[in-house]
């Protein structure tokens, strides 16, 4: 082997470490660049939000605050879509003042992701794949005006909501009409709805909650309307010049009242033989003699001037102790006086047509009717609608609840069962038209009429099979030297055809009657008892079942 081969090889040792040397380098060059780009790396993942955090309900991990603002504002920012049934209605957070508090939620989602260790610990964690992660869900923090938000359901409200229609009436059958059902926003309720999809990121729709309200079935209001508006259809002004139309109706069970021209002064007629009987038992003790029932039955039912001036003169008997008329009279008028009743009395007795026949008055009380119309009553006996209506009503208070005529006079003037056969004389007034005929055949009415020549009226109570008791009371006066029946009467028909259909609106009339007689049915042989003995006024219709021959 030469010495240049030797030489050789000996160079070729020596080179070796170099070469190891420099690969030694550039790996440690490499690991150290490394190195320092996962530390850059690691570093740079302080900025952004962990994994897994959720900030109001929107997952912003592994976002930076910025990028975690932007999606928060975007997802809030959206309109809230209510519905009112089927109309979308869009609400503009921001016209309630709402607000995100977004630097404290973010804060409090970047502290959820700390971990203990240090730096170093934290970082070598790291390289090593073992990094520490924790979910969280920080809650939405947000502000608004709830007051906006009452408004703006407020506002939906007046203009969406559809009160119940006004109830109307048909003046050709006389009945009422119930307004259509509607329906309103639930403001109280819907309001907790709103602020719920206010703050949440998803749920932004709202059903809004609405309640259907009932149909308008009407008042007595509507009643008193239509009655005017009948009467003036029938060419008849109720408020004119040469008419004048009075209607009292009382809700015996709610205490509502009709009141058209109620206090109206008018010649009474017979409709004061009212008083004549209430006066009457008043001063009586002890049940009424048969001759006296008697006398009752031929002035209520028969209206009968004879029986009902003999009724005060008996009155007066017992007032003064003498057979004085004009001590009853002034008898009937002061029990009128002491029940409020202070538009109504009697200064006369009524006139009998006899030769002979001396009148004779004494004086009328002070009255305070309206000034306004001007029926020419008679200044001898007078009224108005609402003073027999509310005389019929302490009658009828004092027969069903011991009130009213007792409640007057509590010291015993008044029964129970005087009043309740009050009540049943009355019913007995078959007459067949006026207030009768505009009620089904066969209903009970406890009720007097009377007219004159220029005036009509009549006054009860009508009881009908439902329980919905009122007093009805209706006096119409024209001006005329004679009175056109055929025109007031079924005037008073209509009327009273009117308040039977709002207060039994289950079997209404409607149409007027056919099955009545052209003319008022005569009282003798028909509906009064036929002799003194066959009264009996706990059962005044009695005798019809065992009839007792008619008196000669």
């Amino acid at each position: 082997m030469t010495m240049n081969t030797l030489a050789g090889r000996r160079r070729g040792r020596r080179n070796w470490p170099l070469v190891i040397q420099l690969i030694s380098v550039l790996l440690l060059l490499a690991a150290v660049g490394l190195f320092v780009f996962y530390l850059v790396q690691f570093s740079q993942q302080g900025e952004a939000l962990p994994q897994d955090v959720r900030v109001g309900g929107v997952s912003v991990g592994g976002l930076s605050s910025r990028e975690a603002l932007s999606a928060l504002e975007q997802a809030y920012r959206e309109p809230v879509v209510v519905y009112y049934r089927e109309s979308p209605i869009l609400l503009d957070p921001a016209s309630v003042g709402f607000q995100l508090n977004s630097q404290s939620m973010l804060a409090a989602a970047a502290a959820a992701g700390d971990v203990q260790g240090s730096f170093w610990s934290q970082f070598f964690a790291y390289l090593l794949g073992r990094e520490d992660s924790q979910a969280a869900d920080v809650p939405l923090s947000a502000s608004y005006q709830r007051n906006l938000i009452d408004q703006f359901a407020r506002d939906i409200s007046a203009r969406y909501d559809r009160p119940s229609g006004a109830p109307t009436y048909d003046l050709a059958t006389l009945t009422l009409r119930t307004g259509d059902s509607g329906y309103t926003l639930d403001v109280e309720a819907a309001v907790p709805l709103i602020e719920a999809a206010l703050n949440s990121p998803t749920q932004r729709t709202v059903n809004l909650p609405i309640v259907n309200s009932s149909v308008n079935v009407g008042n007595i209001g509507t009643l008193e309307v239509m009655i005017k508006d009948y009467l003036d259809s029938q060419g008849f002004i109720y408020d004119g010049q040469t008419t004048v139309a009075s209607v009292f109706i009382l809700d015996l069970r709610t205490g509502e009242e009709v009141n058209i021209n109620g206090d109206v002064a008018y010649s009474a007629a017979s409709t004061i033989k009212v008083s004549i009987m209430t006066d009457y038992f008043r001063q009586l003790w002890v049940a009424p003699p048969q001759d006296e029932a008697w006398l009752m039955a031929n002035s209520l039912l028969c209206s009968n001037n004879s029986s009902s001036n003999l009724m005060m003169q008996i009155i007066g008997e017992r007032v003064s102790g003498q057979q004085d008329i004009f001590a009853g009279i002034a008898d009937v008028t002061d029990n009128l006086q002491f029940l409020g009743i202070r538009n109504t009395y009697i200064t006369a007795p009524f006139v009998l047509g006899v030769e002979g026949q001396q009148l004779g008055s004494i004086p009328a009380p002070q009255t305070t009717p309206n000034p306004n119309f001007n029926t020419n009553p008679d200044p001898y006996l007078q009224t108005t609608a609402e003073d027999i209506g509310t005389l019929f009503s302490m009658i009828y208070d004092c027969a069903t609840l011991g009130s009213g005529l007792m409640a007057a006079y509590p010291g015993g003037e008044f029964t129970q069962t005087e009043c309740r056969q009050m009540l049943e004389l009355m019913s007995a007034n078959d007459l067949l038209r006026l207030l009768q005929a505009g009620i089904p055949a066969g209903t009970r009415i406890s009720h007097k009429n009377g007219w004159v020549a220029d005036m009509s009226g009549d006054a009860g109570i009508v009881f009908p099979p439902n329980g919905r008791d009122y007093v009805i009371s209706v006096y119409l006066w024209e001006q005329a030297e004679f009175q056109d029946y055929t025109r007031l009467w079924p005037l008073i028909e209509g009327v009273s055809r009117a308040a039977w259909n709002y207060f039994s609106p289950e079997n209404p009339l409607i149409a007027p009657r056919t099955d009545i007689p052209d003319a008022a049915q005569e009282c003798a042989g028909n509906y009064l008892p036929p002799n003194a003995e066959s009264v009996d006024l706990n059962n005044i219709n009695g005798w019809r079942a065992t009839p007792v021959p008619t008196t000669p």
